[in-house]
């Protein structure tokens, strides 16, 4: 089983949590939870990988925060 690290966001608009995979192309998806937008995530995943692994254009490495005067 492959392991992918998920972007999650909350829409302004919308309010709805908005997820996608760095460098995955189409792997991106929304829900009302977390819940939701985990299953949601994984179902666009599994459809995509159908295809065969892709190879991903990007690789995430982390999150950092700036102080910014």
């Amino acid at each position: 089983m492959k392991k992918y690290t998920a972007i999650i966001e909350r829409c302004p608009d919308t309010g709805y949590l908005v997820g996608y995979v760095p460098g995955f192309p189409g792997a991106h998806s929304q829900g009302r939870t977390l819940d939701e937008l985990h299953a949601n995530l994984k179902e666009v995943i599994s459809m995509l990988l159908e295809d065969g692994e892709p190879k991903l254009e990007s690789e995430f490495i982390g999150t950092q925060q700036l102080e910014v005067a």
